[in-house]
């Protein structure tokens, strides 16, 4: 049995749905959605971060000012994380495009 498979490329080309489809796993989808995925993390981080401010004024005005601060802090660390997490995955997809790459001569 070969490391690399010959449908493996092909299928690589396939669209997004062939990929949902493709039960042997040769085609990737994660690379595909890493963009959506950090854009929806961007806007449900944006999302949270108004909810905490509303919320923190609807208690009293005190803790809406220290909201108003701090929501944008925690957002920037919470997207950093996410963008980094997300980073991490893509490293270990590119790393496996790489060998397979390196395998085949190429």
């Amino acid at each position: 049995m070969s490391v690399i498979d010959p449908e493996h490329s092909r299928a690589r080309a396939g669209s997004f749905v062939a990929a949902l489809f493709d039960l042997s796993f040769a085609s990737f989808i994660t690379l595909k959605l890493i963009r959506f995925l950090y854009m929806l993390g961007m806007l449900l981080g944006v999302l949270a971060a108004i909810a905490a401010i509303v919320a923190a004024f609807s208690v009293n005005s005190g803790l809406g000012v220290v909201a108003l601060f701090l929501s944008p802090l925690v957002f920037l660390l919470v997207l950093v994380g996410t963008r980094v997490s997300l980073e991490l995955i893509a490293i270990v997809f590119r790393i496996e495009e790489n060998t397979a790459r390196s395998l085949l001569g190429g």
